[in-house]
């Protein structure tokens, strides 16, 4: 599924992403872009989901994120950069299969780096992107 908005490439100068679900660079026409603040594993009426358990955070999160931009017409697939803040690194392995699901292909760029605490103390992973959108 191509998205005429972005292109996610993978240029041979570098490395192949460590992970499917991103990409080492994604080029977008100018136009109209969503500026996503960090999202945490809060419902819509507040309230925690998952404490303890980063996976349900994990969940709660992108689909907090995918709610906001069906707000404003858009998808995953027109995200075009992520920065995920998690407080333990392992992360990056404990939730791939999770954002592989959300971003399965032409992933956006993406940065993890682990972080000492979040807003709550029972917040365990924060994400913000940004979209292109139509």
């Amino acid at each position: 599924m191509s998205n005429p908005r972005k292109k996610a490439m993978n240029p041979d100068a570098v490395a192949v992403p460590l992970k499917p679900y991103y990409s080492n660079c994604v080029r977008s026409e100018a136009g109209p872009l969503l500026w996503i603040s960090g999202q945490v594993a809060l419902d819509r009426d507040g309230k925690l989901v998952g404490k303890g358990d980063l996976r349900a955070q994990a969940v709660q999160v992108l689909e907090n994120i995918k709610g906001i931009l069906a707000d404003s017409n858009a998808t995953m697939d027109d995200i075009v950069k992520v920065t995920v803040y998690v407080t333990d690194i392992r992360a990056f392995n404990d939730i791939a299969d999770i954002r592989e699901k959300y971003f399965p292909e032409d992933g956006p760029s993406s940065v993890i780096c682990e972080v000492s605490a979040l807003a709550w103390p029972e917040f365990m992973i924060e994400i913000e992107a940004v979209a292109v959108v139509p």
